[in-house]
């Protein structure tokens, strides 16, 4: 099992956090994965292992009481996480886009007051972004920020928010023209405003509402949430980075390693679903051997391992792109978009392989079928990476002259 999806060059600080967490996952997700989320219930208990270990900051500096790790330690945590379940993996990304925006954009006081507790795990994070109204065209966002004194005073809607009612601490972007004169850019009058919150559902603070869980197909276990704002007061020293208009390129940023989450995410379902269909496919007999050993089988086994150290090679890419400073967006793309779709196509090779048990709650690959889709829609479409990788392409391969 542990063949497939290896990382060259890792250290040994880096190699030993890997193996606890697998452990962990061995232990003390798999076992309850499919049970709790046929439940559609929160698993507080493995959230409460997962900040024992310190994962909810292990990208966080050590001078805010995190472990100071790589985008790439990360990114192969949540491959195993998501192995065990992917509802998990959404718990720990939101709240890690977060921070990672806090540590690279936000000012010294705010840095300071969230940091520290967040890598405790005693502040929650999640992100706001989409709209009811749109998707991918972020440009269309119509929650408004006015300036009111030392304060600011949001409305609007927004929607698909992970993490809604256990976060407490929210980064939304609206629309802020304050200081933008008009015929500005719609990407330079954004703003991400720090939203603190109290956990749960309804009136969580005055102007804030968070109605309750959407119901999924997949994906379950974790709140996925609306957030109403009418009337809700921030104050100035809320802004990220203290500077409004900048919010869309902060966003965008955390968004650009939340591509890299993703692919991790699908790399670790992937890795999943092969596991339990070469075990499978060794178990079940028909015409007299174990199905393993038909050719068709046998090339569908080669077709899913190979997909998945295919995604797994561009994952690492794209995070130790990021980590060395380097821009990465053609890079996370490319992972974001292969993993999405391989994982897509070896959950559903190995439900085919698991017959008509595949199509049975009893068995694991039923929950995978239903949680592989959300990863073509996750931060960003297929066609929105595809894209984002075109424009990048004739940006390196420009003709000159």
């Amino acid at each position: 099992m542990a063949r497939l999806a290896q990382t060259a060059g890792l250290t040994d600080v880096q190699q030993e956090i890997l193996k606890t967490v697998r452990e962990f996952v061995d232990k003390e997700i798999i076992p309850v994965a499919t049970e709790l989320e046929h439940r559609d219930e929160y698993p507080q208990q493995i959230v409460d292992g997962l900040k024992e270990l310190g994962l909810f900051g292990l990208m966080i500096p050590e001078e805010y009481g995190g472990l100071g790790e790589s985008l790439l330690t990360y990114a192969l945590c949540v491959e195993e996480i998501a192995r065990g379940w992917m509802s998990v993996s959404g718990i720990i990304n939101t709240h890690f886009i977060v921070a990672y925006m806090l540590k690279q954009h936000g000012t010294q006081e705010q840095k300071d007051h969230f940091l520290p507790r967040m890598a405790l795990g005693e502040v929650r994070g999640a992100f706001s972004m989409s709209e009811p109204a749109l998707g991918s065209d972020v440009s269309a966002i119509s929650s408004k920020a006015v300036k009111d004194g030392d304060e600011y005073v949001l409305n609007g809607q927004k929607m698909w928010l992970t993490n809604g009612g256990t976060s407490t601490l929210v980064a939304v972007l609206c629309r802020s023209d304050e200081g933008h004169p008009e015929g500005t850019a719609a990407h330079k009058s954004m703003t991400t405003f720090l939203v603190e919150k109290e956990p749960g559902f309804g009136e969580v603070r005055p102007g804030l509402t968070i109605p309750g869980k959407i119901d999924k197909m997949g994906y379950k276990g974790v709140d996925t949430t609306e957030l109403i704002m009418d009337g809700l007061r921030i104050p100035a020293n809320r802004v990220l980075g203290g500077v409004t208009g900048r919010g869309f390129y902060q966003m965008m940023d955390g968004v650009e390693v939340g591509r890299v989450n993703v692919a991790a995410r699908g790399c670790g379902v992937a890795q999943r679903a092969f596991e339990l269909g070469v075990s499978y496919a060794q178990q079940r007999h028909t015409f007299g051997k174990p199905i393993a050993q038909h050719q068709a089988i046998q090339f569908k086994l080669a077709e899913m391992a190979t997909k998945v150290e295919a995604a797994h090679a561009m994952m690492v890419n794209a995070a130790r792109k990021k980590d060395s400073g380097e821009r990465n967006d053609l890079e996370a793309g490319m992972a974001k978009y292969l993993a999405s779709e391989y994982c897509k196509e070896v959950v559903e090779d190995a439900f085919r392989i698991h017959g008509g048990y595949g199509f049975s709650k009893e068995y694991e690959i039923e929950r995978l079928y239903r949680e592989a889709p959300m990863l073509l829609i996750g931060e960003g479409t297929a066609e929105i990476q595809k894209m984002i990788i075109g424009r990048r392409l004739l940006e390196e391969y420009r003709l000159q002259g």
